[in-house]
C-alpha cells in the first residue's frame, strides 16, 4: 500500500514547502487540488524542481475548464519536468464552481469527463495523429505527445465509476465510507470486465481526511467540520455519505443549508468519523491508517488535510502519518 498526501494551501506555511516536506517524511505522492486562489499546475512544477522521487498529481482539475488538448499538454509537461513522476487527476468538479467561476454550462458531466479522459489519453499515447468526434468534445489530426502519464478520475455515482472502469488508471473516491468502499469498487471492477479491461489495474487511492493532534477531541471536531462542509454543500458527496448514512447525511444537508455549519458539525456521529476519516492523536491516527488499509482494496491511501484547519495542525498532521 502507497501512502501519499493531498497538501493543503494554509495562511502559516508555503504549500510548496509542506510538499517538500512531504517527501522527507516518506510519502511516495504528493497532490493538489485547485478550486480557486492559485494554479495547482504552476505550484507542482515548483514542487518538482525541488523533489527528487516523490510523485507529484493534480487532485483535481476539473474537465469543463481546460481542453483535453491542454489537459494533455499539462500532463506531458509536468511529467518530463518532473522526470516521469506526474499523476493526472480529473473531476467534473460542481455545477456551482464550473458555471459560477467559468462561465461554462454544466452539461453532461459525466460524458465531458468520459470524453475528455479518452481524447487525453489517445493525445498521450497515441502512435498517429488523432482525431476525435464526440458528443461533446472533439480533435482533428493532433499529434501525439509520446508520455504514458497516469490518468486518475474523481467519480462518485455509478455513472462515473463507470468511466473508471472503462478509461482511467485510477480512481479518486472522496466521502466515500470505509465500509462502503469495497462494494463500491465491485462495480468498477465488474464494469471494467465488461469492457475486457483487468481491474486489478485500476489503482483505488481514495481521499481520506485527516486531522491528528494531541488532543483527539480537538482533532474529531476539525474533522467534523471537514465532513459536514462535503456532505452539506455538494450532492454528490452528500450520496456518498448517504451509502451509509442516509438520515444523517440528509440532517447535514438540510442544517448546512439553512447557514447553521455549528448544528451540521454536531450532526456528524462518531460512527461517521470512524468510516469517513481519520482523527486522534498520532498513535490512533497511524493505528487507524493500517486499520483502513489492511485487507482492503486500497492501493494509495491519500492523506487529504482539511482545508480549514491552521498551518500548525496540517504540518503535525503530514509530520505524524508521514511513514518515516
Amino acid at each position: 500500500m502507497h501512502l501519499g498526501v493531498v497538501v493543503p494551501r494554509v495562511d502559516d506555511f508555503s504549500t510548496i514547502d509542506l510538499a517538500v516536506e512531504a517527501e522527507t517524511h516518506g510519502y511516495d505522492s504528493v497532490w493538489l487540488n485547485e478550486l480557486w486562489g492559485a494554479s495547482s499546475v504552476v505550484e507542482l512544477t515548483d514542487i518538482a524542481a525541488r523533489t527528487d522521487e516523490i510523485e507529484i498529481g493534480t487532485a483535481i482539475l476539473n474537465v469543463f475548464s481546460r481542453s483535453p488538448a491542454v489537459l494533455a499538454m499539462t500532463a506531458a509537461t509536468l511529467d518530463r519536468v518532473s522526470d516521469g513522476r506526474a499523476v493526472l487527476g480529473l473531476g467534473t468538479s460542481t455545477k456551482r464552481s464550473v458555471e459560477s467561476m467559468h462561465g461554462a454550462s454544466f452539461e453532461r458531466p459525466v460524458r465531458r469527463a468520459h470524453e475528455t479522459i479518452d481524447i487525453v489519453k489517445r493525445l498521450l499515447t497515441a502512435d498517429d495523429r488523432v482525431s476525435y468526434d464526440g458528443e461533446v468534445q472533439s480533435v482533428e489530426g493532433v499529434p501525439p505527445l509520446g508520455r504514458d502519464v497516469p490518468v486518475y478520475h474523481a467519480a462518485l455515482g455509478p455513472a462515473n465509476r463507470r468511466v473508471v472502469a472503462r478509461l482511467a488508471d485510477g480512481w479518486l473516491p472522496h466521502m466515500v465510507p470505509f465500509s462502503e468502499l469495497e462494494s463500491s469498487f465491485d462495480y468498477v471492477a465488474e464494469t471494467a470486465r465488461e469492457a475486457d479491461r483487468n481491474p486489478d489495474e485500476i489503482t483505488v487511492a481514495p481521499y481520506v481526511p485527516a486531522v491528528v493532534h494531541d488532543d483527539p477531541e480537538r482533532a474529531e471536531a476539525e474533522l467534523r467540520k471537514h465532513i459536514a462542509y462535503y456532505a452539506g454543500s455538494g450532492e454528490g458527496y452528500r450520496r456518498a455519505v448517504a451509502s451509509a448514512y442516509p438520515d444523517r447525511a440528509e440532517r447535514i444537508a438540510e442544517a448546512w443549508g439553512a447557514g447553521d455549519r455549528g448544528e451540521a458539525a454536531e450532526l456528524v456521529t462518531d460512527e461517521m468519523l470512524a468510516d469517513l476519516g481519520i482523527a486522534g492523536t498520532p498513535e490512533q491516527a497511524r493505528e487507524k491508517v493500517q486499520s483502513v488499509t489492511e485487507d482492503s482494496v486500497i492501493d494509495r491511501l491519500l492523506i487529504t488535510v482539511p482545508q480549514q484547519v491552521d498551518g500548525d495542525l496540517a504540518r503535525e498532521t503530514i509530520h505524524a502519518l508521514g511513514p518515516n
